[in-house]
């Protein structure tokens, strides 16, 4: 008898379902966010999915970390050429790289996209991918955000990491798409964001394949690839997904191509 009463006063004081995003406020978006996740992984309901076509997209900078006091990839990049500019003055042939070395983070922004494309070739090239990511990995072991004190990898955002995990949990591929380096990314997304390196679609160099004292590798080119961003979003989804998202997030107008894409279908898919 007593252990009867002991089982249901446990059941009782345990919640039927856990609240798959305890740090979002209780509201309308929250709600939406349920009923949607729900009605497509229903196999009852009109709006079901198959796990295949689970496809999940979003941005990073802003989306699921933070991107102030400004993009932390460029903060990379800076210390970078100030390390460079150290064992070689020579490298500083413009007055965005003068900037860069100096950290002048808001005269290299001034310069606008071709101050920060100089600054970003001269950074993130010239290396194979393995000694690329390295220095990454590198940098994010000792850099710190200036005004919490974190390493950039822990300045996510919660209720974006529960999302994230709760979309896997109901059998859903979530990736990241952004105009972000694709091989910065790929050295702390799986552990931040628990996405793998394969669902990482970003801005990319050109690259080289080489055989060299190292053995074969792949080398960062200094030209630009791919920029991912704006209308290069959906672009490069339906290149490396090659499916249509049917969830998408983002925070500028930098992802609305991709948001337009994916709500569009979504609309004539339910309604």
């Amino acid at each position: 008898m007593r252990m009867t009463t002991l089982a249901a006063a446990l059941c009782a004081a345990t919640p039927l379902f856990a609240d798959p995003l305890p740090s979002w406020t209780d509201g309308e978006t929250k709600t939406r966010i349920v009923e949607f996740v729900e009605s497509v992984t229903d196999p009852a309901s009109p709006d079901y999915v198959t796990p295949g076509d689970r496809i999940a997209t979003f941005d990073n900078d802003g989306t699921l970390w933070a991107e102030k006091p400004v993009y932390f990839q460029l903060i990379f990049a800076l210390d970078v050429i100030a390390d460079m500019a150290e064992e070689d003055p020579a490298i500083l042939t413009s007055d965005a790289l003068r900037a860069a070395a100096e950290k002048n983070y808001q005269a290299v922004i001034e310069g606008g996209e071709p101050a920060i494309l100089d600054v970003m070739r001269v950074s993130h090239s010239g290396m194979s991918v393995e000694a690329f990511q390295a220095r990454v990995a590198d940098w994010l072991e000792t850099a710190r955000h200036p005004e919490t004190g974190l390493a950039y990898d822990e300045m996510t955002y919660q209720p974006m990491v529960e999302l994230l995990r709760y979309l896997r949990d109901e059998g859903f591929k979530t990736y990241i798409v952004s105009g972000g380096g694709i091989h910065f990314m790929r050295v702390f997304t799986e552990r931040a964001n628990g996405i793998p390196n394969e669902q990482v679609i970003g801005t990319y160099t050109e690259t080289e394949y080489r055989v060299g004292e190292n053995g074969p590798e792949i080398v960062k080119a200094p030209a630009l690839g791919f920029l991912d961003d704006k209308e290069g979003k959906p672009v490069n989804i339906d290149r490396i997904i090659g499916k249509r998202p049917i969830i998408a997030g983002g925070n500028s107008d930098g992802d609305f191509a991709m948001i337009e894409w994916t709500t569009q279908a979504t609309a004539r898919a339910w309604g």
